[in-house]
């Protein structure tokens, strides 16, 4: 049997960890599995890129990560139920780590395994076909070094490719004829660009309110948020401002819908994504908005018109990294034959039931109890670690709420894990005062000496202070 895994993000490195966690534990007869990852590297989203548009190949950027992008969500409630924070940095670290402290746990975790064995860097998948005659599936890819293209044959695929990469971008009068910086934001990369200027953001979700703040912690003169439907409800600080939709463009000012008007520098639509696989034919392709349970999928993992076919991380997120394991190690199971799947009606009336279940909720607490279930009944499935979902989404619920009270420091705060039952210290300092968000300053200034990046870190620092160096008078001094 030969697995095809699409993307080597947090999703496709779950499904890989998955195998490998069987193939530790003795299982026989596991697949060939193939992973096949159009970046240079494996972390997918977690990947950050100064390139927009096309990637150095003509490839579309998958990245939406951005220079000081900060955890907006408490890493107690990513935590792989395999392999802590703990464990990955030898102490409790801070509650809420910039991108690259993320990045470098989930690439340990990988490290720790034998995964990246299965990885296909540079390729990029073009396109995937079943074949009722042969039952296989025809995934043609292009190695993007050789410029080639090449098709090969496998018995199941998961498409891991995420759904935060390709823009909704909606249009709104004199935007084409705006002087300043318009972009979407995927393609945000740093917030030093509107120092001292003024920033229109549309939108009012996680995006919005995020470069928001960044914009703010790093000089912006004023941000403005638009909303569609109602503001963010957060007390924000002076200089950051919300206001109904946009209405139109004159020249560089911008009129809202409550008669107000200002005049704005740039413009940045934090207006969501889209699911879009141009890889996939109709009979495969997920087609839905951005919701908890999306629809055609069984458990919302396997692909109802082929359950040969399954999607990892289509759902809307309050759970990522964990999620997306539950999902992987279902998925694996559905793969080695250990769960029969129902007739397609049975299945059809459960995919029914869990969305009347979602569309009931009323609240931000209905949606994370509601993905908390789905999880639970994930694990149901498979022998993938308890981690506590349930004490997970009671963190998330005082996420929301310690983000109302203070939506500029709430990354000051610590939360207990729920896994090693460790506490979090707090942030060395208030957030809006950390400007370097580089993993080596975060570690080093929270204690983590004994990390691999740290020890490069204060090697390097040694080296400078130590170095010899010569006066005029060629006499070595010391600095």
């Amino acid at each position: 049997m030969r697995v095809a895994v699409l993307g080597a993000g947090p999703s496709g490195l779950a499904q890989l960890r998955a195998f490998e966690a069987a193939r530790v534990a003795g299982v026989e007869n596991l697949p060939e599995v193939v992973c096949f990852e159009k970046q240079s590297d494996l972390g997918g989203m977690w990947n950050y890129t100064w390139r927009t548009g096309l990637d150095e190949f003509g490839e579309p950027v998958h990245a939406s990560m951005y220079r000081y992008l900060w955890s907006n969500g408490p890493k107690e409630c990513l935590e792989f139920a395999d392999y802590s924070f703990e464990e990955h940095f030898g102490k409790p670290i801070p509650s809420y780590p910039p991108r690259a402290v993320l990045r470098d746990y989930i690439m340990g975790r990988v490290e720790a395994s034998d995964a990246r064995r299965h990885i296909r860097f540079n390729h990029a998948v073009k396109w995937v076909e079943y074949s009722e005659e042969t039952e296989k599936f025809s995934v043609t890819v292009k190695d993007l070094v050789a410029d080639e293209l090449v098709t090969e044959e496998f018995d199941h695929v998961v498409s891991a490719t995420g759904h935060f990469s390709t823009p909704h971008a909606p249009e709104f009068e004199g935007l084409d004829t705006f002087a300043g910086r318009v972009m979407h934001a995927h393609d945000f990369r740093e917030a030093r660009e509107f120092t001292g200027r003024t920033v229109l953001l549309i939108g009012s979700s996680y995006s919005a309110e995020d470069i928001a703040s960044q914009c703010h912690k790093y000089g912006a003169e004023r941000v403005i948020l638009s909303y569609r439907s109602r503001p963010t409800g957060y007390a924000w600080p002076e200089g950051i401002d919300e206001v109904p939709l946009l209405q139109r463009l004159e020249g560089s000012t911008a009129h809202f819908a409550d008669g107000t008007s200002a005049e704005v520098d740039g413009i940045i639509l934090c207006t969501g994504y889209l699911h879009h696989f141009s890889y996939l034919p109709d009979d495969l392709r997920l087609v839905t908005n951005n919701r908890l349970y999306p629809g055609d999928l069984y458990k919302g993992v396997v692909w109802q018109e082929n359950p040969k076919f399954l999607y990892l991380g289509m759902q809307d997120q309050y759970f990522t990294f964990n999620m997306f394991d539950a999902q992987a190690w279902f998925a694996r199971e559905v793969i080695l034959g250990h769960v029969d799947l129902p007739p397609v009606a049975e299945r059809q009336a459960d995919i029914a039931e869990w969305r009347a279940r979602e569309e009931a909720g009323t609240c931000a607490d209905d949606e994370i109890d509601f993905q908390a279930a789905y999880i639970r009944d994930l694990l149901s499935y498979s022998d993938y670690p308890e981690f506590g979902v349930e004490q997970q989404a009671d963190l998330l619920k005082q996420w929301k709420q310690d983000k109302k009270r203070d939506i500029m420091g709430y990354r000051n705060l610590g939360y207990r894990s729920t896994l090693t039952g460790s506490m979090a210290p707090p942030l060395h300092d208030d957030w809006i005062n950390v400007l370097d968000d580089s993993a080596e300053s975060f570690l080093l200034h929270n204690g983590v000496t004994d990390h691999p990046r740290a020890r490069a870190a204060l090697d390097a620092r040694e080296a400078i202070v130590t170095t010899p160096i010569t006066t005029r008078q060629d006499e070595p001094v010391r600095r």
